[in-house]
């Protein structure tokens, strides 16, 4: 039977990091395979990621918070724009139910995938909650990037969900030794506790500074946060005010030699699918202490200690806990290192297998 080449139109909104980096590969991956892609969203995320590189771009004004006039304005240029893709490929909720309101009256079949959870409620989760009906409602299939993601749009009434699959990233080698990284950082033979992390609400930093307070036996660690977001100011202010053994180094491009440093890697989350970080992590071989949320759990296996979100309490000592004991620190490192991961072939077969099914069609 010949293989059918489809047009694919993949839809985002505004992204920074792991939503615009995952549709750069999947654009890539199904342009090698010999599929007409187009990429539809912001022109600031194009900038940020170079989809013009991978497939033809289209300037969609998706933004990243309800804009009822904009709204309008994208479902009408998306609804242009997806006249005649065979299939559709929404990534994250807003871009999906835009998606699927530019598809009303048309069967083109509909792939959103979740990339991200909600963690504040009041209106903002009310708006939220309508806008998963729109998606389970209209989309043919749901992927999502953890567990709790698919039980949630199960709920909603969702017709077919199943895991998303996320590469992990190659890891750079790191340019300096980690005696040159502590160096820089004068911590001297202090554990170095590493979070890398969006400086942002659902990453749990409040939680972080607490178990940072310790106490802890023997040299206190340094607990080094690498990223940048809204909240630096709030959390500067908290370190200063108590003298919290905390570093924010702010946006780094040597996450590499950062890694080869730190005696651990420390992730706080509220809430987190198949973050990046944890992904550096397992490549690294580093030992890991991570909130139990999302897709953490399954990321990670036995290579982790894993703690309820919000608990700075049992963060602190499961920190304490692997500082005390290097058989424990040298037994999560080998798990680390031994943890399977997929790559972008993979990610990119498992999208080509989720368009088969819903355009009941063999795909390429």
């Amino acid at each position: 039977m010949a293989e059918t080449v489809r047009r694919v139109v993949l839809v985002l909104g505004t992204s920074t990091g792991g939503v615009g980096r995952h549709v750069r590969m999947l654009a890539g991956g199904l342009t090698r395979l010999g599929h007409q892609v187009v990429v539809a969203g912001p022109a600031v995320t194009d900038e940020a990621f170079g989809f013009s590189e991978k497939a033809r771009f289209a300037e969609v004004a998706v933004s990243d918070r309800p804009r009822p006039l904009g709204d309008l304005r994208a479902v009408a240029r998306l609804r242009t724009l997806l006249r005649g893709a065979d299939v559709v490929h929404a990534h994250g909720l807003r871009a999906g139910a835009l998606a699927a309101l530019a598809l009303t009256g048309r069967r083109t079949p509909l792939v959103v995938t979740l990339h991200n959870a909600l963690t504040a409620g009041g209106a903002v989760g009310a708006i939220y909650g309508l806008l998963e009906r729109i998606v389970a409602r209209r989309a043919d299939q749901v992927l999502v990037v953890a567990p709790d993601l698919g039980e949630r749009m199960a709920v909603r009434g969702a017709r077919r969900v199943a895991a998303a699959v996320v590469p992990a990233p190659p890891l750079r080698p790191p340019a300096r030794t980690a005696a040159q990284v502590r160096e820089e950082l004068g911590t001297g033979e202090r554990p170095i506790l590493l979070t890398i992390a969006r400086l942002a609400q659902q990453k749990g930093l409040e939680t972080l500074l607490e178990a940072a307070r310790g106490p802890y036996e023997g040299a206190v660690p340094l607990f080094a946060v690498a990223g940048e977001g809204p909240l630096r100011e709030a959390l500067q202010a908290r370190v200063d005010a108590e003298a919290l053994p905390v570093r924010l180094l702010g946006q780094r491009a040597d996450i590499a030699d950062l890694l080869q440093a730190a005696h651990a890697v420390v992730s706080p989350s509220r809430w987190e699918g198949q973050p990046l970080n944890i992904h550096e992590a397992l490549r690294a071989g580093k030992p890991i202490i991570a909130t139990a949320v999302g897709g953490v759990p399954g990321m990670v296996g036995d290579a982790a200690l894993l703690v309820p979100a919000g608990d700075a309490a049992a963060l602190r000592g499961e920190i304490a806990r692997l500082l005390a004991d290097p058989a424990l620190a040298g037994r999560l490192s080998s798990a680390a290192l031994a943890r399977p991961l997929p790559d972008e072939q993979a990610a990119v077969e498992a999208v080509r297998s989720a368009y088969e099914t819903v355009t009941g069609t063999p795909g390429r």
